[in-house]
C-alpha cells in the first residue's frame, strides 16, 4: 500500500513552500497515490485548485470535463486526479514523462531509509517548439538567473510587436524565475516561471516550466550530473497489488534530441492505434505476472485519456499461461 507524505517546509522568505512525496513501491508494483475530490470555494478556479494540490492545468481540466475553468462555482465538487502509474525505465534521478506534462524525482536513498518519489506539473514545449526526447543530466544549477533568449524567440517576439532585449535581468519579468537547472541538452533547462497559470500546458519554446515553489523546493535536492530522462508514455501500465492499472493520455507528437547522449530513436515508444498499444502493454505487464485484461474497458479508457487510473485487469494465480489470447 502506497502511503502519501506531506512534506511542509517554512521558507527563510516566510512563504509556505510544499511537496508530496510518495514512498516508492516495491518492486513489481507500480501505483502511487490516490484519486480524491474537493469542494471548490466561491473564489476558486480550477487553475487554483489543481496548484494548491500538485497538479497542472492539463491535469485538472481534463478529469473535470464539463466545469467552467474560471468559474467552477461554489460547491463544485472537483475531481483530483492524484493517483498515477510510475512511468516505464528506471527509477533514478529525475523522468520526464512529456505525454502527461509530469515530472518524476526518484532521490537516492539514504542507508536505512526508505526510497521515495517526487512528482510535479511541468509545463512543456508548444508544437512548433518542442521539448526533446532523450537521456541527458543535470551540468549547472543558477539561482535568479538572467535570460539570453536566443535570437530565434527575439524574431518570434519582434514581429508580434514585443521585442525582447538581449538580456533579460532576475525579476519580474524574467521568465525563468527564481531558479534553474541547466540540462546537457544545448538551450534547454528546467526552470521556474513569471506565469505559473501556464503550469501543466504545452505553451514554452521548449524548456521545462514548473511551479515557483516546486523548482525551489527540487533545486534544493537535486545534484548537478543527475541524470535526467525525456520520454513520450501517453499509455501506462502498471500493476497495483493484484489489480492491474492503466493511465491514459493523449498522445503528443514531439522531436528526438540532436545531442551526444540522445537516445536512438529505435530505443523510443512508438504509440501506434490504441488496440496495438493496449495490447503490447498488455503483454508486457504479463510477461512473468498471469493476468486477465478487460479488454472493453482498457480501450474505453485509452480512448477518454482523461489520465485517472482504472483498474482494467486482474492477476490470475497460479495459471500456466494470461488471458492474452481472449
Amino acid at each position: 500500500m502506497n502511503r502519501k507524505l506531506k512534506v511542509l517546509l517554512l521558507c527563510l522568505s516566510t512563504v509556505t513552500a510544499h511537496a508530496e512525496i510518495f514512498e516508492l513501491p516495491p518492486v513489481g508494483f507500480d501505483v502511487i497515490g490516490a484519486v480524491a475530490t474537493v469542494t471548490a470555494r466561491e473564489e476558486d478556479t480550477l487553475v487554483d485548485i489543481a496548484r494548491r494540490h500538485g497538479l497542472g492545468y492539463e491535469d485538472i481540466v481534463r478529469a473535470n470535463p464539463g466545469v467552467n475553468i474560471w468559474v467552477p462555482g461554489e460547491g463544485t465538487q472537483i475531481v483530483l486526479p492524484t493517483r498515477f502509474v510510475l512511468p516505464p525505465g528506471p527509477r533514478t534521478g529525475l523522468v520526464l514523462n512529456v505525454a502527461e506534462y509530469r515530472l518524476y524525482y526518484y532521490p537516492t536513498p539514504k542507508a536505512g531509509e526508505p526510497a521515495y518519489v517526487m512528482t510535479y506539473p511541468v509545463s512543456i514545449g508548444r508544437q512548433d517548439w518542442e521539448t526533446p526526447l532523450g537521456v541527458t543530466q543535470i551540468i549547472a544549477k543558477a539561482v535568479r538567473p538572467s535570460w539570453y533568449p536566443p535570437q530565434s524567440v527575439r524574431d518570434e517576439h519582434l514581429a508580434a510587436g514585443d521585442p525582447l532585449p538581449p538580456v533579460v535581468p532576475p525579476g519580474p519579468d524574467n521568465p525563468l524565475g527564481d531558479h534553474a537547472l541547466r540540462l546537457g541538452m544545448p538551450g534547454y533547462l528546467i526552470h521556474g516561471t513569471n506565469k505559473p497559470a501556464g503550469v501543466g500546458m504545452r505553451v514554452s519554446h521548449g524548456c521545462v516550466r514548473m511551479f515557483p515553489e516546486d523548482i525551489e523546493f527540487l533545486f534544493d535536492r537535486v545534484a548537478t550530473s543527475t541524470k535526467v530522462h525525456i520520454i513520450n508514455v501517453p499509455i501506462k501500465f502498471g500493476w497495483d497489488g493484484d489489480e492491474l492499472v492503466i493511465e491514459a493520455h493523449p498522445i503528443l507528437e514531439v522531436t528526438v534530441a540532436e545531442s551526444d547522449d540522445a537516445l536512438p530513436s529505435e530505443e523510443l515508444p512508438v504509440v501506434r492505434d490504441s488496440l496495438t498499444t493496449v495490447t503490447e502493454l498488455f503483454i508486457a505487464a504479463t510477461d512473468e505476472r498471469s493476468g486477465e485484461l478487460d479488454w472493453p474497458l482498457a480501450e474505453e479508457v485509452v480512448g477518454r485519456a482523461d489520465g485517472i487510473p482504472v483498474v482494467v485487469g486482474l492477476g490470475i494465480k497460479n495459471a500456466a499461461t494470461s488471458a492474452a489470447s481472449e
